[in-house]
């Protein structure tokens, strides 16, 4: 869409794309003189009305063109005497703002609404005289848009209105698509304001709108907002990439003559197709020069194929994979496999006769239209139908993306705004996708909880299986302790892939919780946010399976005057109790205490107790620090007639059928095993590490009796115990 991205060699395209440029400008101009004519009518239909008509029908014939003269004469009365700051008339603005969505086949409720957008934020129109003469609906879609006041909300306005717009959004994506026209009109103006705010705001649409436009696959908008930002925060950059266009239009182009013999092979194959030049973008050449160094004339292009059914696509590639010689590694099919923006279309390149090498898209016309307007070409997804009835303050939305459901879900319990901005910013600049196949083998997960069972999911590309965890179970995620990709146990620190096979093993108990390292791997903001909040001892209600008690309202802490005693709802202490009031307390993992062991506490960030047992070597790190102890008490006496977790060493010789004895020995004595670990054997010794789950901690002695009878164990030890303490040994 940009002015500067005309087809370089190709006299045709090139004026075919100048004069779509200069009727649009005329269009503009027509409406800047029909604003100040004012809303006199001809034939029933404003004048300032008639280009954007004249397009809106083009792509809906029966559009009912009523409502919009009754927005514009509103529109057109409120802002009347307001001027921009290029002096125009204002109402020339969202004239300007209707248009550029009327071009990319906006439905008519959408074009009312844009219309409309700025009545209630710049005039004395309210919301509820938008509702009562158009609707709900637009009505919707017109506060969607609306900023929130700075007098209200300080510096915290821009941040506070983006998540106003989001949420909305999430119910109605036509929110998004209204902001997204409204901010390329701002932007194509914005040279009559001073240079730090040009940068300012130029810096908020690279950073937020650009990649929204992409994820809601609005690429047409998408592209002149790129070329527009690199102008102003990279005017140098922008200057050579210019020149060099500019300098290869002179020139002829490769591209043309591979498009000519392509349109030969298809028709002599009896493929009905339409083939292009389709020249990038002043952005896309400027990444293109930065990857290859140097250009050719067909790095300033694409071929563009369209035909009318999916089946042809493949056609195509067929007979162009036979008669040109294919760069295999450039082949993608986002056809049987779609981008999460619904964007669709094969990618290959073949080379040239001269040896260029000439990349070509392969569509039909209408996952072009969608590829070109996003969800705008989608028309208007919630109209009317004859299914079930959504629920009620819910939008049915099938085309909702699931990025879209992940940013709602964490930016709610991202109270502050600073948090959420930045979160935003770092979720939007993860600009791939993937897709993970989750078949879980969560032990101790009930049928039809939140998260069970199988299915795909999506995540940013670069995440782990942490990330996957969160995004499966919410912050249930808390209790998983291991995975499988593809048939293989993994850390849950690997980064995952498109395609993989993930199962999530999660912890049969409660006492599981993340450690810090696990901010290291997590890529979502969802992920992170949750981490962060149960290492500062702010858990969730309704997280995860935990002792029963009465859960607080969300967000709440506790009630009660002694929240020590009621530590049986925090992660981790259904057994201790801390004499430290308000002070919640989960068991180390690095020792895993059970009763009886002799216990000691210390205070960690967040308020939270972490209960280690005495002869712990981190306890001695902890008194050499000059850390103070927290005295801590085993609830019930000290009778260990609670479930507990408990990691044990078992030391052995080398031989076949170890692992199946041990475990054996274990199952025999009523444990589970959680995690268990096999080091690779030394000099005929090899050491187990088991992490079991005990339904009672008065088991344990002999639990470690029956794992020293099997045969070729030397010793059973807790993890953490010295070879000193061993004697100690229950």
């Amino acid at each position: 869409m940009s002015a500067e991205a005309t087809d370089p060699g190709n006299a045709g395209a090139a004026g075919r794309r100048r004069g779509r440029r200069r009727l649009e400008l005329r269009g503009l101009r027509r409406i800047g003189r029909a604003a100040l004519l004012g809303p006199a009518p001809r034939d029933g239909l404003p004048h300032a009305l008639e280009h954007v008509a004249q397009v809106h029908r083009g792509h809906h014939p029966d559009a009912d063109l009523d409502i919009l003269t009754k927005a514009y004469q509103l529109a057109e009365s409120s802002h009347r005497g307001q001027l921009r700051k290029s002096g125009e008339p204002y109402i020339t603005h969202p004239l300007a703002v209707t248009l550029i969505l009327a071009q990319l086949g906006a439905e008519t409720t959408t074009l009312t609404a844009s219309l409309l957008h700025d009545t209630v934020e710049d005039t004395e129109v309210t919301l509820d005289q938008v509702r009562e003469r158009f609707g709900a609906e637009v009505s919707y879609l017109v506060d969607g848009v609306t900023k929130l006041e700075k007098v209200d909300y300080g510096a915290a306005a821009e941040p506070e209105t983006f998540r106003k717009m989001l949420v909305a959004t999430g119910n109605d994506v036509r929110v998004m698509s209204i902001k997204l026209a409204d901010r390329l009109h701002n932007m194509r103006t914005l040279g009559v304001m001073r240079p730090e705010k040009q940068a300012r705001i130029a810096k908020v649409t690279r950073d937020v709108l650009i990649p929204l436009a992409e994820r809601l696959g609005v690429q047409a908008l998408k592209a002149e907002l790129e070329d527009l930002v690199f102008a102003i925060l990279h005017p140098e950059g922008y200057s050579t990439t210019r020149a060099l266009v500019r300098e290869y239009a002179t020139r002829p182009d490769p591209l043309a003559a591979i498009a000519q013999r392509v349109r030969t092979v298809l028709a002599e194959a009896g493929i009905d197709a339409e083939v292009l030049v389709r020249a990038r973008h002043l952005v896309s050449v400027h990444r293109v020069r930065l990857t290859r160094h140097e250009l050719t004339g067909a790095d300033l292009g694409r071929l563009l194929v369209l035909v009318a059914e999916d089946a042809d696509c493949y056609a195509v590639l067929g007979e162009l994979h036979t008669c040109f010689t294919p760069v295999v590694s450039e082949f993608k099919d986002f056809i049987a496999a779609p981008k999460f923006n619904l964007y669709q279309s094969l990618h290959t390149a073949v080379t040239g006769p001269s040896g260029e090498i000439a990349e070509a898209l392969i569509r039909t016309h209408q996952m072009h239209r969608v590829a070109e307007a996003g969800v705008i070409a989608l028309g208007n997804p919630y109209a009317p139908t004859d299914g079930a009835d959504a629920p009620e303050g819910e939008r049915a939305d099938p085309t909702r993306p699931g990025w879209l459901s992940r940013l709602l879900e964490w930016q709610r319990t991202t109270p502050d705004p600073d948090t959420f901005w930045t979160s935003l910013r770092d979720d939007l600049a993860q600009d791939r996708e993937i897709t993970v196949f989750c078949a879980d083998a969560d032990t101790g997960r009930a049928a039809g909880s939140p998260g069970a069972g199988g299915g795909a999911i999506g995540l940013p590309a670069g995440a782990s299986c942490v990330d996957a965890a969160y995004e499966r179970h919410g912050e249930a995620a808390h209790c998983c302790i291991g995975a499988r990709v593809n048939g293989r146990l993994a850390t849950l620190a690997t980064v995952l892939h498109d395609g993989d096979s993930l199962q999530l093993l999660m912890a049969p108990d409660s006492a599981a919780g993340p450690s810090p390292e696990w901010l290291d791997h997590a890529r979502t903001p969802a992920a992170r946010l949750a981490i962060a909040r149960w290492l500062a001892g702010e858990r969730q209600p309704g997280a995860r399976p935990a002792a029963p008690a009465a859960e607080p309202p969300a967000g709440r802490p506790a009630a009660g005057p002694d929240r020590s005693e009621a530590a049986q709802a925090t992660p981790g202490s259904v057994l201790a109790v801390a004499d430290l009031p308000g002070a919640a307390v989960r068991l180390a993992g690095c020792c895993t205490p059970v009763p009886p062991d002799t216990v000691t506490g210390f205070a960690v960030r967040g308020g939270t107790v972490t209960v280690h047992r005495a002869l712990c070597p981190v306890v001695a790190r902890m008194a050499a620090t000059g850390r103070q102890p927290v005295k801590v008490r085993w609830r019930g006496a000290g009778q260990g007639g609670h479930g507990c977790r408990v990691t044990l060493l078992a030391e052995a010789f080398s031989r076949p059928h170890l692992l199946a004895d041990l475990t054996e020995a274990i199952a025999s004595q009523g444990a589970a095993v959680v995690s268990a670990a096999v080091e690779p054997p030394h000099e005929q010794r090899v050491r187990h590490t088991y992490t079991l789950h005990l339904p009672n901690a008065a088991g344990l002695p002999s639990l470690m009796r029956a794992m020293r009878q099997v045969p070729g164990v030397f010793d059973v030890l807790r993890a953490g115990r010295t070879r000193q303490a061993a004697a100690l040994r229950p």
